[in-house]
Formats: structure tokens, sequence, C-alpha cells
């Protein structure tokens, strides 16, 4: 028996940072951009291998151990949740989403294969509790993460998003289309985070204006994109990277694509994701979609995603 299970990537719209200390933020799935689980039912312990490489990444032991690499601790947290003794099959992983570029890579691809460790046992895995999951193992990527990756990755819905609250689905009642640059600087969350921490330690009252005033954004910007008000919607996100800017987090590469995205004509244009690298996200009109993505790898972008956030299954 052979299958396929997957999961998106995910752009934070606003809010990144400040999220982590309570703070509301909001998150879009990238359903167009994921990461695969492709599964076969063997009688062999379980295997999980890299696309196009014959040696595993991880073998199953079947030991109680809790391991700090991401993969085999999302294999043990889910067998640990079915109470499953044996694992049979074998997971090969595959994933269009760049790798520390603020997507949400690690969590598409531990919710991807959590579900592929559920189809090979035959049990129902809820979102709810496969959230649960990847959660623990973002802690591995990312330290302390807010938790709204892994959320709106597993969920696949937008999120408006408070750590330790209520999940908070955001219905979308008017496309909203985003262009999504990747500087192709590599750049660790948990990097970032830390950073934030210590300056949240060392000028704890400058830190926590700026942390709040992100939040504050944050709360404006639900209703705009509920009713797909962009321009309005666009001037936050550009006040949020300008923030984020001051909190340390942007970058000579970063600033430069947000300038070229607003200076082509997008309604607003901020980094995406924990910051120093990866990606910036524009928010354009149908109009001005091309002329933005010539702009950015115009100016240097390495890769551009062009997508629409729709109503209903809130895909892009």
């Amino acid at each position: 028996m052979t299958g396929q299970t997957s999961a998106p990537a995910k752009v934070i719209l606003v809010g990144e940072h400040a999220v982590v200390y309570g703070m509301p933020a909001i998150a879009l799935p990238l359903s167009q951009v994921r990461a695969y689980a492709d599964y076969d039912i063997c009688d062999h312990a379980l295997s999980v291998h890299a696309e196009q490489d014959s040696q595993p990444l991880f073998r199953w032991s079947g030991n109680g151990e809790a391991p700090q690499d991401p993969l085999a601790a999302l294999v043990q947290l889910t067998a640990r949740h079915f109470g499953a003794s044996q694992l049979r099959g074998k997971i090969t992983i595959r994933s269009d989403i760049p790798i520390a570029s603020g997507l949400g890579s690690g969590a598409a691809v531990s919710a991807a294969l959590g579900r592929a460790l559920a189809a090979i046992l035959k049990r129902d895995l809820p979102d709810g509790a496969l959230n649960d999951i990847v959660y623990e193992v973002e802690k591995l990527h990312h330290g302390t993460p807010s938790g709204i990756d892994n959320t709106v990755v597993v969920h696949e819905k937008p999120v408006y998003y408070i750590k330790g609250k209520t999940l908070d689905f955001i219905r979308i009642t008017a496309p909203l289309h985003l262009v999504v640059a990747d500087t192709g600087i590599a750049a660790l969350t948990r990097e970032t985070v830390s950073h934030v921490r210590e300056r949240f330690r060392s000028q704890r009252r400058q830190t926590r204006a700026l942390l709040e005033n992100i939040g504050a954004l944050a709360k404006q910007a639900r209703s705009l994109v509920e009713t797909g008000e962009s321009w309005q919607l666009g001037e936050l996100m550009t006040r949020n990277h300008e923030l984020l800017r001051q909190l340390g987090v942007s970058s000579d590469a970063l600033d430069r694509l947000v300038e070229a995205a607003l200076v082509a004509g997008a309604c607003g244009a901020k980094l995406s994701g924990g910051g120093r690298g990866g990606n910036i996200i524009a928010l354009v009109d149908e109009n001005t979609m091309p002329t933005v993505q010539a702009a950015l790898l115009t100016a240097g972008a390495k890769q551009v995603i062009t997508s629409s956030v729709i109503e209903k299954s809130a895909s892009l």
C-alpha cells in the first residue's frame, strides 16, 4: 500500500517576533508550495529517506529516547501518541519549500511526516493532535517558537494567532494577491528570536514598545484581511517592516527588496519570518503583480512566487 501526504508553506503577514511575547500575529498558508511524504507500507522496520537518497535519514529502533534530530523526534512523538511499539514501512520526504527562509519548511516537513506515519498505522490523526506534536518538534528548530508556524501549516487556514489562546481562523471574503521574494540568504529563526530576547533583556522598555506597536498593527490588520482592503492593509505591512527594522531583524538585502516592491507599485511590503535573510512579501493587485515580480528579480531576488489568498480554502 502506497500513498502521499503533504503540508503547505506559510507566510506571516503581520506580527512576527511580537507574537513570541503574547502579541497577535496573522499568518497565511502558501498552499501552492508544499512538503510531501510518500509512504510505502512494507514488512521492514520504518525508514525515512530524503528524495533521491538511498541512505535513510532515520531508521526506527523502537527505543524510548528523546532524540534531538527533528525527524527522529517527530517519529518518536507520533509513535508515542498512538502507543505504537512497531512501525513498518518506508517514507520518502521531498519539499518545494526553501530551507531557512521563513516559510515554515520545518513545520511543513514535520506535518507531512506525521500524517504519513498515521497512514502507515491506519489511524486517524486529527489536526489538533498533529499540531501539538509538530509544536514540540518546532522547539528543536527554533528554541522558543511562538506556535504560529505549526498552527497555520497543520490547519492550512489563515490564522489570527495569540500564543496560548483559542485558535481563531480568519475568513477571507476578497482575494489578497501576494508576491513572495527570496533573498537567497539562509537565516535561522532560532538566531533572530534569540537576538530579540537578548535585546528585550538589555533594552526592555524600548523593545517592549516596538513589540507592542507591532501587535497593535496586527489587531488593525485583521478586519482589513477579512475584507480585502489592500491599500490600507499594505500600509500597515510597510509600517510593520519599519518596526522590524528598528528591532534589528532586517538586513540590507531585505530592505532593498521591500523598497523595490514599493517603487514598483505594491500596496505594501515587509520581511516575513525571522528576518536577517529569507523572504519579503509584497501585497499587490492583479495589475501590479507582474510589474512587482519583475522589479524584485531585477533588485536581486533569487526566486519569486506569486500567489493569491482566496475565500473558503484560503489556498495560495
